[in-house]
């Protein structure tokens, strides 16, 4: 358990650095006074937690002040652990009963999808599932390539198209392939839809319905892949994917080179859907699930500077 904390406070300590270390500096241990709330709520805002978030903390930890008598800044440290501890909440078990179990994946183009694709079949590999994977991304032949050679890397087998090939048409072979050949899992690529292209959207829904067509009740898992790195701008594009086809889970990819950890609050305020894994690093060990106690750690312990 001390490795798996260690591994997440060190891959949150661009966030820890940039937002939550200055948090030391307001709790110095002087009187509260109302300059320490305008300074924390800006930081939470500059670490990405979300306006309506930060503002509900903030509102709790007046509320608090006014209950226990507090007086003391320090002392509101705790409290403001304990709120943020509410906001973020550690996701249910995957379940595996089906065969195959189906997980689409989607997200842009650059949100690091397809090697956390790669990630993923490394873990239910290593867990002694027999997995299957889909190259459905068929508007980019780089796409195919790239998780042809992780399949290769990690010999697992794959059903490709050519580039522009129907997409649709290779997610129901990849789940006719899964059951035929009795995998356990099969793991889906999707194209890099841009949230603001209708057509590109429409094409998602389209493939979503056709993997229920080849499997009742498929697919099972549609995780959204979302580069930390991009903030507020990645729930944007959260919001249009899950609209678009009910995403039920979240992958932070990037966690680890980002500021903007604070993120998670807000994806699990605004969308509802709970965070499955993040990326934390470059290797294929490096797909963590997501651990709250460890996340809070890692953005709230001092890192040297």
């Amino acid at each position: 358990m001390t490795s798996i904390f260690s591994k997440w406070k060190a891959g949150l300590t661009k966030t820890s650095k940039a937002t939550f270390n200055q948090i030391k500096s307001i709790f110095g241990g002087g009187d509260i006074d109302s300059s320490i709330y305008e300074d924390l709520e800006a930081l939470l805002i500059q670490a990405d937690l979300g306006i309506e978030t930060t503002q509900e903390v903030m509102q709790a930890l007046k509320q608090a002040q006014i209950d226990h008598n507090i007086i003391k800044s320090s002392e509101l440290e705790a409290l403001l652990r304990q709120e943020l501890s509410k906001r973020i909440q550690e996701p249910p078990p995957i379940e595996l009963n089906c065969q195959p179990t189906v997980i689409l994946i989607v997200g842009v183009n650059g949100s690091g999808k397809t090697t956390t694709i790669a990630k993923l079949a490394y873990r239910f590999r290593q867990q002694g599932k027999k997995v299957l994977l889909g190259a459905a991304d068929t508007y980019r032949a780089a796409a195919i390539d790239q998780l042809q050679v992780w399949a290769e890397r990690l010999d697992l087998p794959i059903i490709a198209g050519s580039p522009g090939a129907d997409s649709g048409a290779v997610a129901y072979d990849t789940v006719q392939a899964a059951i035929a050949r009795k995998a356990d899992v099969v793991i889906i690529d999707t194209a890099g839809r841009l949230h603001t292209r209708y057509n590109l959207m429409e094409e998602l829904k389209k493939v979503h319905r056709v993997i229920g067509k080849a499997l009742p009740g498929a697919p099972h898992y549609v995780w959204l892949v979302l580069d930390a790195t991009t903030g507020q701008n990645a729930l944007q594009q959260a919001r249009a994917f899950k609209q678009a086809v009910q995403i039920n889970g979240v992958i932070l990819a990037k966690l680890d080179s980002s500021a903007r950890g604070g993120m998670a609050f807000a994806i699990q305020k605004e969308l509802g859907v709970p965070i499955y894994f993040a990326g934390l690093g470059e290797t294929f060990e490096d797909l963590e699930p997501f651990n709250p106690q460890a996340f809070l750690d890692g953005i709230l312990s001092p890192t040297p500077s």
